[in-house]
């Protein structure tokens, strides 16, 4: 706890501005700098395991901003990036719990959900594909497979 408690006081002197796929947190300070999917993602799941991000906003550490506004886009990110395994799983069968969580976020209607899981599952490879290393990368992909449908690209622009 002290050690939380030292991190948490040397991280309000600093000025760094969040990760904008893990969000900020504790996991954001302690893998800042750090790049590639496995330090985002230990990243995120520190900052959502320890739930420090609460005592970050309300305290203005941690690199979190008491005066932020919270943006559709910071949502996805934040959702994708620690919700990227299960996304996977869900998007390659074209349904699924975090699939709908997903579809709702991005402002899907329920009538048009069915073809949004269908089209991310035919989609899977390109949304998921192996040069999209980070959660906004996939986030950008699956909004341009969205944007290249006529049903969907209303919902792409989130």
């Amino acid at each position: 706890m002290k050690k939380l408690l030292a991190i948490a006081l040397l991280a309000s002197s600093s000025v760094a501005m969040a990760d904008d796929d893990v969000g900020c947190g504790l996991g954001t300070i302690l893998f800042e700098g750090k790049s590639g999917v496995v330090p985002k993602v230990l990243a995120a799941t520190t900052n959502g395991t320890y739930w420090n991000q609460t005592f970050g906003i309300t305290s203005g550490t941690l690199g979190c901003k008491t005066d932020g506004v919270i943006t559709s886009r910071a949502r996805l990110s934040m959702f994708m990036g620690t919700n990227a395994d299960r996304l996977a799983r869900d998007m390659s069968v074209g349904q699924g719990e975090s699939l709908n969580v997903l579809a709702d976020l991005m402002g899907v209607k329920e009538q048009d959900k069915a073809h949004f899981f269908h089209t991310a599952q035919a989609n899977f490879s390109v949304i998921f594909a192996d040069s999209h290393k980070t959660a906004g990368d996939v986030l950008a992909a699956l909004q341009q497979v969205m944007a290249k449908d006529s049903k969907l690209a209303a919902y792409s622009a989130v």
